[in-house]
């Protein structure tokens, strides 16, 4: 193990279509895609398809749902550390005009302790928030050790405060600013009085804020992807952070522009492709990406 993920794993149903329907109707979908789903987890098949040895603590049912999930992450060289739960959890998602609804269904009520991994090898740890007495327990353990320590804040959940005591890259969603009443800036001050060495917080096609060290906060546009070509965006936040916690763990020597640059590609790719397992890029993906999208005006 390179690197250890924590959080809530869904299988994904991801449909294209005109409207949903309500009452007695019924509508035909124009596409779909099924496919491993969650914030940490979806980072994890990223990371782990651009080369880093990734696995995973997430709960874990008894059911189809679950050996579908153990498949998907068998074929993909992601080991699983379960943690057992009664039912899987679905995500029922629809993209349209490069925005997305989702249903989640989701059990969160673990019937045993989080269980302990050696981390022997062990270079870094990706967090989503989810299973917060687990994400607590390793962050303060892999800080200690010297590891790299990162946060997908997608929201704001109980812990949260506690855990960025332990954190050294904090992504931040506009969302998660919006629940704590912080705008963009505010949130990267916050961020500093918790004493996390990169902070920055992601505007969707408007780029990302961000600060590293004592530098003075600046801004990162994001790619110029086509409109006509946006397909589907809710993975591409997982995917930007698969991809810098690669870039940080396997070129410790460039600086954070860079990794956020790799990763803004990354994420361009992934909202060409429906579902996440068709959104996730090769090296070779990113570097085309790279080559041939300027950033937005």
């Amino acid at each position: 193990m390179e690197a250890l993920f924590i959080g809530h794993a869904y299988i994904d149903i991801t449909f294209l279509a005109e409207s949903l329907p309500t009452g007695d109707d019924k509508t035909i979908a124009n596409d779909y895609a099924v496919a491993f789903g969650g914030n940490a987890v979806t980072a994890a098949f990223c990371a782990a398809k651009l080369g880093l040895k990734a696995e995973i603590l997430c709960q874990q049912a008894d059911d189809w749902l679950s050996r579908m999930f153990l498949e998907m992450a068998s074929r993909a060289g992601v080991p699983v550390h379960g943690r057992k739960v009664a039912e899987s959890s679905l995500s029922f998602i629809m993209p349209k005009d490069g925005k997305r609804a989702i249903v989640r269904c989701r059990d969160d009520e673990f019937r045993h302790p989080f269980p302990t991994l050696n981390l022997e090898g062990c270079r870094g740890l990706h967090l989503d928030g989810h299973m917060a007495d687990a994400a607590l327990h390793y962050a303060k353990v892999c800080r200690e050790a010297g590891m790299l320590t990162s946060l997908d804040g997608g929201s704001a959940r109980p812990g949260t405060d506690e855990l960025l005591n332990y954190i050294d890259v904090a992504v931040i969603s506009e969302r998660m600013c919006e629940q704590m009443h912080l705008n963009p800036l505010a949130m990267l001050d916050y961020l500093r009085s918790k004493h996390c060495k990169v902070g920055a917080v992601t505007l969707g096609e408007r780029g990302l804020v961000w600060y590293e060290g004592d530098q003075e906060a600046q801004t990162m546009p994001a790619l110029d992807v086509p409109a006509d070509k946006v397909i589907d965006t809710s993975g591409a936040g997982d995917v930007f952070h698969g991809a810098y916690f690669y870039s940080a763990l396997t070129r410790p020597e460039l600086s954070w522009a860079e990794h956020f640059d790799f990763a803004r590609s990354a994420s361009a790719f992934a909202v060409q492709h429906l579902g996440n397992e068709a959104s996730l890029p090769t090296l070779e993906d990113i570097e085309a990406i790279r080559a041939s999208l300027p950033e937005a005006a």
